[in-house]
């Protein structure tokens, strides 16, 4: 036994902080852990020298019967190694042939971007990504265009920073995505965006390797741009069927009613496609104070006065302007339904507007007293925002 110079307490590092730890003492060698010393320790130093003495003779023997296995067990070892591929390759297959997603699926999730005593690391995007229901999101006609909208932004500027589970989940929701689309026939222009812009960034990467963070391997990243590539192609071939209906079409409205309509659109493309329908929409859809009311809808009004565009007869040309303007100037967001963030509980979730009103459901374990005051909804970009720390 070694005599401690200096005896005291060193603090215990590790996931449990209430843990009380040991006690250490401060010895010419460094810290070690501080033990009693017993007066039955020297007849167990003797049972241990004896002891020493019998296990070379084990060894010994021992020497002689492991060159025999040794042989045995590399045989064992290949059988094993065998057994492993043929698992991993009946893995790889279920997996490849099954797009079911292993994550916990959620309808909230707790942001922290810090360790404290009682919780330990940080919530990142890829987390948050493959937690919250994105999957069932896309099936509800509010949310669509938000998962759209921030796929797209994940595409332009986050994508390296992605989990590799949290890239596959990505291109598992896209190709979903590009299916409903396909089968419904709607929305077709939105997701052409997202694919161009998916499609360029992938070039990049994969023209840059080496010299940029790319999680897997090289081969994955060109599969999945050849995938962009059928996709589009589909898409650009997507044929849509003329509906029959025997009941009233939106023709047969009265103008008032179609004039109401299109200044329902948020998007002057949507308008512009409303208006080759019939004669009668397209004359509505000219309409100057239509764009008027667009361009005072997503602009400031110091900022279409800087960039005014005047017709022959010396009027505004609100239309242009719209165009024009949507070149220098962000439009504004507009979403059926968005992900929501508590203020008190730092938490982001998904808000079920038919369990609210029904029985006063908040989405999240909220233990504020006014629940509906502290919660906000999220745009896409600052779900990102969200994560950059």
């Amino acid at each position: 036994m070694w005599k401690a110079q200096r005896r005291g307490t060193m603090p215990f590092l590790g996931q449990d902080w209430r843990s009380p730890g040991g006690c250490w003492v401060k010895s010419e060698d460094g810290w070690k852990r501080f033990e009693f010393y017993r007066e039955d320790d020297q007849e167990e130093e003797e049972e241990e020298e004896e002891e020493d003495s019998g296990s070379r003779r084990r060894r010994e023997e021992n020497q002689l019967c492991g060159q025999l296995q040794e042989e045995n067990k590399e045989n064992k070892i290949i059988e094993e190694d065998c057994e492993v591929v043929v698992k991993k390759r009946k893995k790889d297959h279920f997996n490849n042939n099954t797009k079911t997603q292993y994550f916990y699926q959620e309808k909230w999730i707790y942001v922290h971007k810090g360790s404290t005593r009682e919780r330990h690391g940080y919530c990142t995007l890829g987390e948050a990504f493959n937690r919250l229901d994105f999957s069932s999101a896309i099936q509800d006609m509010r949310r669509f265009n938000y998962v759209v909208k921030l796929l797209q932004l994940i595409a332009n500027s986050q994508l390296t920073s992605l989990s590799g589970a949290a890239q596959k989940n990505y291109f598992n929701i896209l190709e979903k995505i590009v299916r409903k689309v396909i089968e419904d026939q709607q929305n077709p222009r939105l997701i052409k965006n997202l694919l161009q812009d998916l499609g360029s960034a992938l070039c990049i990467l994969v023209r840059e390797v080496g010299r940029c963070v790319l999680v897997g391997n090289i081969n994955i990243w060109v599969y999945r741009m050849e995938t962009i590539l059928n996709w589009q192609h589909q898409l650009n071939n997507l044929q849509i069927t003329r509906q029959v209906n025997n009941g009233a079409t939106l023709s047969d409205l009265p103008l008032h009613m179609q004039n109401s309509i299109l200044h329902r659109f948020s998007d002057g493309l949507d308008i512009i496609s409303l208006g080759q329908v019939t004669s009668t929409l397209h004359v509505l859809s000219e309409d100057r104070h239509l764009w008027k009311k667009l361009c005072q809808y997503h602009f400031a009004e110091k900022q279409f006065c800087r960039q005014l565009i005047l017709t022959e007869k010396g009027r505004v040309d609100w239309k242009l302007m719209y165009f024009t303007l949507q070149k220098y100037y962000p439009k504004k967001e507009q979403y059926g339904d968005a992900l929501q963030f508590c203020r008190h509980c730092s938490i982001l979730f998904w808000k079920d507007y038919h369990l609210a009103l029904l029985f006063k459901d908040t989405g999240h374990p909220c233990t504020a007293n006014n629940p509906e005051s502290c919660s906000t909804p999220v745009s896409p970009q600052h779900f990102i925002d969200l994560f950059k720390f």
